[in-house]
């Protein structure tokens, strides 16, 4: 399946592709393109929308009112809760990318750090989701030892 989203990735875009790829759809194919091109791509290509406005899969608003980023709404809606490692990396990808919450998990701005600078050192979108998916797994790795 292919999966669209806005191009220069930096948090939830890459922590999502990361997520897709290793429990929702391991064949995925993203395509970063300009914000007012992902819709019409999604539909031209058939393909999932994410982390855009009116995205298929967004930033939400939780029943408290409190913001969800797309990463959140993808653990929710594929059913991956009950997963304690993914959902303590969730807190983590969470205050990395809601501005507002950055300080809520101690890990956050770490992640946003390597997320910036990510921009800075690679220019190629897809080249720097490869290069992240690393970070991904390691925290992920952290957070299963963390949650036994």
């Amino acid at each position: 399946m292919k999966w669209i989203t806005r191009e220069r990735p930096k948090t939830d875009r890459i922590a999502c592709p990361w997520l897709i790829r290793r429990f929702i759809d391991p064949e995925a194919e993203f395509i970063y393109v300009p914000s007012e091109q992902v819709l019409d791509v999604a539909e031209r290509t058939g393909g999932h929308s994410f982390d855009a406005p009116r995205a298929e899969y967004t930033s939400t608003r939780a029943s408290d009112g409190s913001e969800r980023c797309t990463f959140e709404t993808l653990i929710d809606t594929y059913g991956l809760g009950g997963n304690p490692a993914l959902a303590r990396l969730a807190k983590i990808v969470h205050a990395a990318d809601v501005s507002t919450d950055v300080d809520a998990d101690p890990a956050g701005r770490g992640l946003l750090a390597i997320g910036i600078g990510g921009l800075d050192v690679e220019a190629d979108d897809h080249r720097l989701l490869d290069r992240a998916t690393f970070v991904y797994d390691a925290l992920y790795a952290w957070c299963e030892r963390e949650t036994r």
